[in-house]
């Protein structure tokens, strides 16, 4: 199983951050602006830096604040200073350990800033298994599909193999984690444990959905393969 690279998302599919993530624009708005943010503009699936350049747009901010308003969110984050109870989702952490007990490979593909990301998995309990250097994080692009490629050649340096095509499975929760699959060439796993019926992943095209991670051997079969190509044989 050492070329296979499982790919996770953070939010409502590993980590359940109740609002720690936007608590954390709200402290860095007021900081930078000197008043209240009221408004945050769409998050599942979509990487901070979008999420970053429509909320500043919201409120009337110059896109030119975006990059520091990146900096200085993660070095918020770095911090670890908000408060927030950050918890697994149901499963995960029986999941993770489990993957790399088979040997596969796991880090994150995220919207979240790396600091953020690594904020909300150690307050889970969740960074064991999961080798954050070879991961992609959301400042890196506004389409969450292009961090794929960079996820790969990180982990391409981290563990020193190649991996291409469906050798890489994303998981996740929303439509966007199932399109940067598709567009990329990897293979989608998708969990309806955020907003998302399943009904709506499986039309957004994985290839396996589940509705959660609390059945830790059909994760397993989703992860390897083996239920897809179950699916596909009846």
């Amino acid at each position: 199983m050492a070329d296979l690279l499982v790919l996770w998302d953070v939010d409502y599919t590993l980590v359940r951050a109740d609002g720690l993530g936007t608590r954390l624009y709200e402290v860095v708005f007021r900081e930078m602006f000197g008043r209240e943010l009221t408004a945050v503009a769409p998050k599942a699936g979509r990487t901070d830096r979008a999420i970053v350049a429509d909320t500043l747009a919201l409120a009337g901010v110059s896109r030119a604040e975006v990059e520091p308003f990146l900096a200085a969110l993660a070095q918020v984050a770095a911090y670890g200073a908000v408060p927030g109870p950050c918890r697994p989702m149901a499963g995960a952490s029986a999941v993770v350990a489990a993957l790399a007990a088979a040997g596969i490979r796991q880090s994150v593909l995220t919207g979240n800033v790396r600091p953020l990301a690594a904020l909300k998995l150690r307050r889970a309990g969740l960074v064991d298994h999961l080798d954050l250097d070879a991961g992609a994080y959301g400042d890196v692009h506004e389409v969450r599909a292009e961090l794929v490629a960079v996820a790969r050649q990180a982990a391409g340096r981290v563990f020193g193999r190649d991996f291409g095509g469906w050798s890489t499975v994303l998981v996740g929760d929303t439509p966007l984690d199932v399109e940067a699959a598709l567009a990329t060439g990897a293979r989608a796993v998708a969990v309806a444990t955020g907003s998302y019926p399943a009904a709506e992943l499986t039309a957004a095209g994985a290839e396996v959905v589940l509705p959660d991670l609390t059945d830790t051997g059909r994760v397993l079969a989703a992860v390897t393969g083996q239920a897809g190509a179950a699916a596909r044989a009846r």
